[in-house]
């Protein structure tokens, strides 16, 4: 019991450490220190160097080029103007009546190409913060319109996004980004209806209230939101414009929207093409081999098409928008310096995990998560993975984790009761999706503060939409996928 309480203690104040923005860098190890300490048995520094460090180092290794190019890719976006293009250009087809729909679709379509979500958050406020003053929408609203758009079906659902919650299962589950398609189109759908239903009548609400866009929309900055929307949707050719989030101006020369959303394109179009013809056709037996790995293609072609895709859209992206940034070398500098973090802070997760499921009192949680519908392992494996990524307020930390300690348990109880790896696969990525949102998570609170807004302002909504919809699409695929199978 004193080993049990140990680990919850260690995950109680892994939560409050992460909750007050102290690095995992930090919190994961000595977390990890105290659940082996209460433990009194394993020894401390075998513990750390012998068993969190090869975690920590396994996760970094695999997955460093996604992280890599994920962020160069997002910061190209970003400099270039591409990201404010593609939002921009979804504003003036929608116009200001549509003022959630056309951010949640820049959100969406963004994040589906591969920009990073805090890039989003960034290039997209200044245009949310516009069309909501024009449109006289409680400003309180963005970070949950931004977050529909940004933190939900794009990240976990839509087969093919190059998103790290998608790579992650397809080295346990021998899967590619692209498992199980239609149940994910299914879930994506559910998320974003379910989103716009409860941010609709949100705004609705707000109208029969006489709520307006809030403090800041006084008759005096009318004027400037209604330059600053018809700067960012009606400029033709998206040439130059300026917006003023912040009393300030920033002038950015904006490519056109065709060459702004053409890499994005790519990256889809890429990632299925090398998963589905190219790679498949080459001769990969060298993977046999011991300094290979002694793997064969089914481990790796899945990220190997999103490193494919990911680059040549780079290539691409640097090529049409070698005129829109002032300085390749120091965005792929920047690029590159921020992916180091988050991928440190992600693999520092997976090793406290790693520790945890090291210690003799977690086979009794392993075997309580297990002994959940005993008969159908995508229940306990979406209660497991949703659990952890609510403690560790990661949905790639936590799904990390449940994978690192029951991932080879789960795909062979899911071959004895015939459930195929690409169904396990997209169970996995939703079910990261749901209680991930909760207020410690780091990507809530970066939000938040993009939004200049609070928790007690604007999380309820941030909660509907991104923990309880994909909590309810889940369930619809796990019924779906129980029922007919993985299609």
């Amino acid at each position: 019991m004193i080993g049990i309480a140990g680990i919850l203690i260690s995950l109680g104040l892994l939560i409050y450490m992460a909750y007050r923005g102290i690095s995992a860098l930090i919190v994961a190890p000595l977390m990890a220190l105290v659940a082996v300490l209460m433990s009194f048995g394993p020894p401390v520094l075998a513990s750390y160097t012998q068993v969190f460090m090869p975690a920590l180092g396994h996760f970094a290794v695999l997955y460093f080029p996604l992280f890599l190019l994920g962020a160069i890719f997002g910061k190209l976006m970003d400099d270039s103007g591409s990201a404010q293009a593609i939002a921009a250009g979804i504003v003036e087809k929608l116009g200001k009546n549509s003022s959630i729909l056309s951010i949640v679709l820049a959100c969406s379509i963004l994040t589906y190409g591969g920009v990073s979500l805090f890039v989003v958050a960034f290039a997209v406020y200044p245009i949310a913060v516009a069309m909501f003053q024009q449109a006289d929408i409680p400003k309180r609203l963005i970070p949950a319109t931004i977050a529909l758009g940004a933190f939900t079906f794009t990240m976990t659902a839509l087969p093919g996004t190059p998103a790290i919650q998608n790579a992650i299962p397809m080295p346990y589950f021998n899967t590619t980004p692209f498992a199980a398609p239609f149940l994910g189109i299914i879930a994506g759908v559910i998320m974003f209806s379910l989103g716009m239903l409860w941010l609709s009548h949100r705004e609705k609400s707000a109208r029969k209230k006489n709520e307006g866009f809030g403090e800041e929309h006084e008759e005096a900055r009318r004027p400037r939101a209604e330059k600053n929307l018809r700067e960012y949707a009606q400029c033709e050719n998206f040439d130059v414009m300026e917006i003023s989030p912040d009393d300030r101006d920033i002038r950015l020369k904006l490519p056109s929207f065709f060459l702004a959303v053409l890499p994005v394109i790519l990256v889809i179009v890429f990632n299925y093409l090398f998963t589905r013809f190219i790679i498949p056709s080459m001769d990969t037996s060298y993977l046999q081999l011991p300094q290979y790995g002694a793997t064969d293609i089914t481990a790796v072609r899945g990220i190997w098409s999103i490193i494919c895709a990911l680059v040549l859209s780079i290539v691409v992206l640097l090529m049409v928008n070698v005129k829109n940034i002032s300085s390749i070398k120091r965005t792929l500098d920047d690029g590159a310096s921020a992916s180091v973090l988050p991928l440190f802070n992600t693999a520092s997760l997976v090793g406290f995990g790693a520790v945890i499921a090291s210690l003799p009192a977690f086979a009794l949680i392993r075997d309580a998560v297990l002994g959940i519908a005993p008969g159908n392992p995508l229940i306990s494996l979406s209660i497991a993975v949703n659990i952890l990524a609510g403690i560790t307020g990661s949905a790639s930390g936590g799904m990390s984790i449940a994978l690192q300690t029951l991932g080879e348990h789960y795909l062979e109880v899911s071959k004895s009761a015939g459930i195929s790896p690409e169904l396990m696969h997209r169970v996995t990525t939703i079910a990261t999706g749901g209680l991930d949102a909760l207020p410690q998570n780091g990507a809530v609170i970066t939000l938040l503060t993009i939004c200049k807004l609070t928790h007690r302002q604007s999380y309820g909504d941030i909660f509907v939409v991104a923990a309880l919809s994909p909590i309810v699409a889940l369930i619809a695929v796990i019924v779906l996928g129980t029922l007919f199978g993985s299609f």
